[in-house]
């Protein structure tokens, strides 16, 4: 974030609760009762796959490179796993390049072609500081996949970033983005977390069922910050 625009919003947090606004606007953050994978009963959902046209991709990859330019995390080279991975790590380095921070990016595929450049990496060459973009972690299946490609490298994994950090259990009493953290010794940065959904609620006064609907929720399967 340029000098300029910091100065204009002095709340460094204010992206966060901007992204909301935006998930809530483009229907990709929805209220109401949905099944997770873990069988529990959300008050909320988060779809990813709905930001599917050119408007609100581009929206959605300038906020990620907020988040990744407010992490604090360094990194050399974006890397997306397949398959929501591969167009977020793009966008994002789209948009850090308008940002003034070129960067690399590179994707797996799912399998290793054997004809042509072969292998299953595309992009640039998996080297450096990596940072992983996701679109969330639920049992971390993608991630752990990328962490193993990063090390096979040669590569050094710096983080994960992902759009929104439910901070909800997984099976134990971590949740999965914790799990990563401790497991692969990296920070995950999130773009929004439910502490940013539930600020950004409280300030709109139609939200009061949905927000006492999220505390309920979270009082029953949240997890420390």
């Amino acid at each position: 974030m340029s000098a300029a625009s910091a100065a204009a919003n002095p709340d460094p947090r204010a992206f966060r609760r901007e992204f909301v606004d935006f998930a809530i606007r483009v229907g990709v953050l929805r209220f109401g009762e949905f099944k997770t994978k873990a069988g529990r009963l959300s008050p909320y959902f988060f779809n990813a796959g709905l930001f599917n046209d050119g408007a609100s991709l581009g929206e959605l990859s300038r906020f990620y490179a907020q988040a990744a330019l407010a992490s604090g995390i360094r990194f050399d080279l974006l890397f997306g796993p397949a398959y929501k991975g591969i167009t977020l790590a793009a966008g994002t380095a789209m948009a850090l390049a308008a940002l003034g921070h070129n960067v690399p990016y590179s994707f797996n595929r799912k399998e290793a072609k054997d004809h042509g450049e072969g292998g299953n990496i595309v992009g640039a060459p998996l080297s450096g500081r990596v940072l992983v973009v996701d679109d969330v972690i639920s049992a971390g299946t993608s991630v752990r996949e990328s962490m193993e490609l990063i090390r096979q490298a040669g590569a050094a994994a710096a983080g994960v970033l992902i759009a929104v950090d439910r901070q909800e259990k997984g099976q134990g009493e971590l949740s999965a983005t914790q799990e990563v953290g401790r497991d692969f010794g990296v920070p995950v940065a999130a773009i929004a977390t439910l502490d940013d959904i539930l600020a950004t609620l409280r300030s709109r006064p139609d939200q009061k069922s949905n927000i006492e609907n999220i505390e309920d929720y979270r009082r029953r399967y949240g997890v420390a910050a």
